[in-house]
Parts: structure tokens; sequence; C-alpha cells
């Protein structure tokens, strides 16, 4: 994206894991010719730096964005939280801050209390990812073909130029913006992200602590099972915060396939479960239709 094209010269990216590190190649592929300063450890900007995912690294967050355009906090979102106080005190009055945490509502919240006057916040969660994190993970095309979702704290703040020209960067990426209420999106995340990530770590965890106790070798396992499974290689670590900040929406997501299942027990036997089949793939086809 050409520098008259764009409002930012100057990029944070605070957090070079998987995600961020994307977004410092994504740009970089896109085109970008502001300057890209990473946020991380000495190791991680290390490694950046030799990728060409960033331009410069810094350790100290307030340095970094003393003078940036555009911010964006790719943290767990635990740490998203801490340093929204930072960013609404050291960033300067003209500056974007926005986030890519998997949770929004809290963060909306916090933001909410902090942002005022010139200075703008704008949620922000990118709707692809890995099973695995770090930036060895970080790919360039992360974001293409996916939904970028934008939860702004009002809604006339999508009409601010800010706001497009991050909209027309997210294109860049080959991802497709679409806006919701942040309430609206973390119950949707909970049905379908937060609750396919613990049945895929629940039944992984059922198999490992039955393998041996009742001789169910691993070795049977084919592709469904490993295609079910494949989100249980996530770490805790990325999932501890996603949880306490989205519980009710997990336990009632929770809930109500756990009566699921106890409607699929019940009618093993009966003609009734084939609905259960059709109903699922009926959704399946529908998915299709919206890639």
């Amino acid at each position: 994206m050409p520098r008259s094209e764009s409002p930012f010269e100057r990029v944070a990216i605070v957090g070079l894991g998987l995600v961020g590190g994307s977004w410092g190649l994504a740009l970089r592929k896109a085109g970008f010719r502001g300057l890209r300063v990473g946020v991380d450890r000495p190791e991680v900007l290390e490694r950046a730096l030799a990728a060409g995912a960033v331009d410069e690294g810094a350790v100290d967050f307030v340095a970094a964005v003393a003078n940036a355009d555009l911010v964006i906090l790719a943290t767990p979102v635990g740490a998203i939280l801490d340093l929204l106080p930072l960013a609404a005190k050291h960033t300067p009055p003209r500056s974007l801050v926005t986030d890519v945490g998997s949770t929004k509502w809290l963060i909306s919240e916090r933001a909410r209390e902090l942002f005022s006057g010139e200075r703008l916040f704008l949620g922000g969660h990118p709707l692809t990812g890995k099973e695995r994190s770090g930036f060895e993970q970080a790919d360039a095309a992360l974001f293409h073909g996916a939904r970028y979702v934008l939860t702004p704290l009002a809604p006339d703040h999508m009409a601010d130029a800010r706001v497009g020209a991050f909209s027309r960067i997210v294109e860049s990426l080959g991802a497709r913006p679409l806006s919701s209420d942040p309430a609206r999106h973390d119950r949707a995340m909970a049905f379908l992200s937060h609750l396919p990530q613990l049945l895929s770590t629940g039944l992984a965890s059922l198999i490992n602590e039955r393998a041996g106790a009742d001789f169910i070798p691993p070795e049977f396992a084919a592709s469904g099972f490993r295609d079910a499974t494949r989100l249980a290689e996530s770490h805790y670590s990325v999932w501890h915060d996603i949880c306490l900040t989205n519980t009710e929406n997990i336990q009632e997501a929770l809930d109500l396939i756990i009566a699921k299942l106890e409607t699929v027990k019940r009618n093993l036997r009966g003609q009734e479960l084939e609905r259960e089949f059709e109903s699922a793939r009926e959704l399946r086809r529908r998915l299709r239709e919206i890639e």
C-alpha cells in the first residue's frame, strides 16, 4: 500500500507471535511503505527482524508507541487489558489503537473508559489462526480469505477516516472486514470458536487418560479422530484469558452441547438420530455457500 494511500506512516505491532508476526509479514507483502516497529522480547525481535516481519525492534512499549500512527495490540487478552491504559496515555492524539483479541466485550468496555478526545480505539479480531502459536508460525498469507471483525466503541466511529484507512489495509492483506457489536461477537465466538476448542481438548484429554486403563490404542486413530483433535495442540496459555473473559457465553455453549449430546445418546437406537445427521449436513452446506 503506497504511503500516499494511508495516513499510517509508523505502525507499532505489540506482540510478534502468530498474529502479530503475520501482521508484519502481511504488511510487507501488501507493499506497505511505512515503518513497522515490533515490540517483544529481544530473542523474538531478533527472529522477526531476520525474517523481515518488522523494520525496527523495541522492548519498551511506551517508546515504541510514542510516535506511532497505528498501534496493533497483538498479545493475549489479559495483556491487552493491561496495555490499554498505557496506550491511551502515550500514543499521539492522531493515532488509531486496535487489537486482535479473541474476546471483545471486556476490552471494549475498558477502552471506552480510557480513550477520549481525538485518540481512537477500534476493536479487532481476525477470524483465522492456527493450533500452534509463536512467531515461527507467522505467515504472510494468514489473513487471506478470512473475515476480520471490527468492533467500534460507537457506530459513528466507522465513518472516521482512520477506521476507513485501517479497513483498506485489512483488505490489502486479503481479509474481509465486517463490523459487529462486541457482545454479539463474544457470544458468536463462544459457539463457533471457543466451544470447538474445548470439545477438541476434552476429546483428546479423554482418550489420553483412558488409553492405558481401557486399552484404547492410539494407533487405531484415523483421519476423523485426528481432524477432530487438531485444535487440541493449542496451548492453555493462549486460551486462559479467553475462557476468563467470556465465561458466561462459553458456559451457555457447553450447556447446550451437553444437552445435544444427551439427545444423541438417547436416540442411538432410534430414527430420531437421522434428524441430527441431516441438520448437521444442512449447516455444512450453508457454510460452503458463504465461504
